[in-house]
């Protein structure tokens, strides 16, 4: 191995160590899924990347992070499971390492559509948090050559970290929410439980 190639894997380890650390600090989910995105582009060497997170009671996966789209654009992305390689990649729990998406049959090609961003080449790992399928993570159009199998295997390094981190960050958003929701609780109930105490009491009339 010359003395470049072997910097530049360093430089690639080193970079998941860091990024692995700061997800385990981040517990907004916007911001973690941000860096997420473009960490996997960064370490891939990929035009860009996305996250696609699935949604259970619609059975379809929202695009919910991307490092090339703006937060208006991914709104209302939707990719169907049954017919899309992202879909493909959830219901088998495998990578995937594609040259060429229009010579496969799985691609769905309605975000392109939508979006006007081609693809051509493609990466994708399942995140996978406690044994559930929670999403995909795609890195889209290496940017010299072909995709790996390094670039493979740190993007599933980076994609086991990434589905702790964003099942962590919905435990605490929950979490928070339900203690908001015991405080909002908590001022009427005091309320109406000092009422009732003091209607109780013998002293007071009937009036």
């Amino acid at each position: 191995m010359t003395d470049p190639e072997l910097e530049r894997r360093l430089h690639r380890y080193q970079r998941i160590i860091d990024v692995s650390n700061e997800l385990a600090l981040t517990l907004d989910l916007d911001r973690l899924l941000n860096h997420v995105v473009h960490a996997a582009a960064d370490l891939c060497e990929a035009d860009a990347a996305s996250i696609l997170l699935y949604d259970e009671v619609k059975g379809v996966l929202n695009f919910d992070a991307a490092s090339n789209l703006s937060e208006p654009l991914m709104r209302g992305l939707v990719v169907p499971v049954e017919t899309s390689i992202a879909g493909w990649i959830v219901t088998h729990r495998e990578p995937v390492i594609i040259d060429d998406v229009d010579k496969d049959p799985r691609h769905y090609g309605g975000v392109g559509e939508a979006t006007k961003i081609k693809t051509i080449s493609m990466l994708g790992v399942p995140l996978i948090a406690k044994g559930k399928v929670i999403g995909a993570l795609e890195a889209i159009n290496k940017l010299n050559g072909k995709f790996s199998e390094e670039d493979q295997e740190l993007l599933m390094v980076l994609g086991v970290q990434a589905a702790i981190a964003i099942e962590n960050a919905r435990l605490f958003h929950q979490s928070d929410l339900i203690s908001e929701l015991v405080h909002e609780l908590r001022t009427p109930l005091t309320s109406l439980n000092t009422a009732a105490r003091l209607l109780l009491r013998p002293n007071v009339s009937d009036e």
